[in-house]
């Protein structure tokens, strides 16, 4: 290696980066403007054009405001968590490739950092990662809420990556390799002469356990838990301020583009588009391709923040139900779905293929009706559970006497007064409306 190949490989680290921090910058400042639009605000309207500079002042208070470190905290720790959640961030986006490739003297150039053999693996094992810094930080703070909001964290992101690995397993099934250039140059050409040839028509139900997994690995709503306000305070890293909590922050926010990133790359087809008559393997060629990529991301951030501005916060239960008893056997049934129909297109049944497909799309619809009814938590009323957590119904008590219930107009309440240390004669108050005499 000499050194134009490592001027090529610095090129490209510092375009992924640029291209991954301004995403996130506008991410920042799209969902205040898009809430705001959404609860029929303004948002952020009075720095820059449209409020674009907005961003760059509140980066510019958190990171120089006064930085208070609370007494009891494991300090180590508690300064490495949010670095560890920043750092993280950058390697999951590093082998997602997020343009076409083109020679620049001599040399194939990809847009993209690193291409190993093990792309998929290596995503999942930083994604995983990344709980270590929220849950350090919750722990080293010292405090319960934090502590809580750890654990919370913990548990939800271990729960989910289930889901999403099996989910991806699917993929790396259909396609044959766990390579990312490879999964995207998989899904070239059509389907039918018209139809993008993308995972996402023939793994439809994958995309679907896919994306609900990575908005739950993200923490967005309606998958916040670990950050709710109402029960935490502010999770995991209410004791951080200053910089650390700004790096917080951004590690959040940075998950969503790298998770649209990924989205992309799996169902979308990454760069992939017409290329209108370019030639391959030259700079505009590869230019086009990232404008594929930047706009096929901008409509899953945009997603991300519709999640935010319409669903409320899931219950605790609920979330963890969800991603053990529904996401996971779905992923199951789904993983082996795919290896037999791959199988088969092996052997050259492609007859028994497109059959395979219609039933294993019949057997995950049914699924998706039979399972709910296993449920407590749907059955109604009148079906002998309750209409909040399983609950069964209870009858409420017969207040009668002599066989006729009391209204409320009829209940008294007797009132036991103190006055001196002295206890008067007990008193009786009716409380509501008088009876109507008949």
């Amino acid at each position: 290696m000499d050194g134009i190949d490592v001027a090529i490989v610095i090129g490209r680290a510092l375009a992924a980066f640029l291209l991954w921090l301004s995403g996130t910058a506008l991410l920042i400042w799209g969902e205040r403007r898009l809430v705001a639009r959404m609860q029929t605000r303004v948002g952020p309207n009075r720095l820059g054009p449209f409020g674009l500079l907005q961003v760059i002042a509140d980066g510019g208070k958190m990171f120089f405001k006064e930085d208070i470190t609370p007494k009891g905290v494991d300090r180590i720790i508690y300064i490495a968590a949010p670095i560890a959640s920043t750092v993280v961030g950058l390697l999951t986006f590093a082998v997602i490739p997020f343009g076409g490739s083109f020679e620049l003297v001599g040399r194939q150039v990809n847009l993209q950092v690193w291409d190993p053999e093990i792309g998929l693996l290596w995503f999942l094992a930083m994604s995983s990662l990344g709980v270590y810094g929220i849950f350090l930080g919750g722990w080293a703070s010292g405090s319960k809420y934090p502590l809580l909001g750890g654990v919370r964290s913990s548990a939800q992101l271990i729960s989910y990556e289930l889901a999403m690995s099996l989910s991806m397993g699917a993929v790396f099934v259909w396609a044959g390799t766990l390579r990312a250039s490879e999964i995207v140059a998989h899904q070239a050409g059509t389907f039918f002469g018209f139809l993008p040839a993308w995972h996402v028509f023939p793994m439809i139900p994958a995309f679907g356990i896919f994306f609900i997994a990575v908005v739950a690995e993200a923490q967005r709503p309606p998958f916040d838990l670990p950050e709710a306000e109402g029960e935490l305070v502010a999770g995991f890293h209410t004791e951080y301020s200053g910089a650390k909590f700004a790096m917080f922050m951004l590690a959040e926010f940075m998950a969503v583009v790298t998770m649209s990133a990924m989205t992309v790359t799996l169902f979308f087809g990454g760069p992939n588009g017409p290329t209108f008559g370019l030639a391959e393997n030259t700079l505009p060629a590869a230019l086009l391709g990232l404008l594929y990529f930047v706009l096929k991301v901008f409509v899953f951030v945009f997603v991300f923040v519709w999640l935010r501005g319409t669903l409320p916060r899931l219950r605790y239960d609920r979330l963890m139900d969800l991603g053990w008893k529904v996401m996971l056997p779905y992923g199951l049934v789904w993983v082996m779905l795919t290896g037999a129909v791959v199988t088969l297109q092996q052997e050259g049944y492609t007859g028994t293929v497109v059959q395979v497909l219609g039933v294993a799309l019949a057997i995950v619809l049914l699924l998706s009706f039979v399972v709910p009814l296993f449920n407590p938590d749907a059955r109604e009323t009148g079906g002998g559970g309750g209409g909040d957590g399983g609950t069964p119904a209870v009858e409420p008590p017969d207040d009668s006497e002599g066989g006729r219930a009391l209204t409320p107009e009829a209940e008294t309440v007797t009132i036991d007064a103190e006055v001196g240390g002295r206890t008067p004669d007990r008193t009786r108050e009716t409380v509501g409306a008088s009876r109507i005499e008949r």
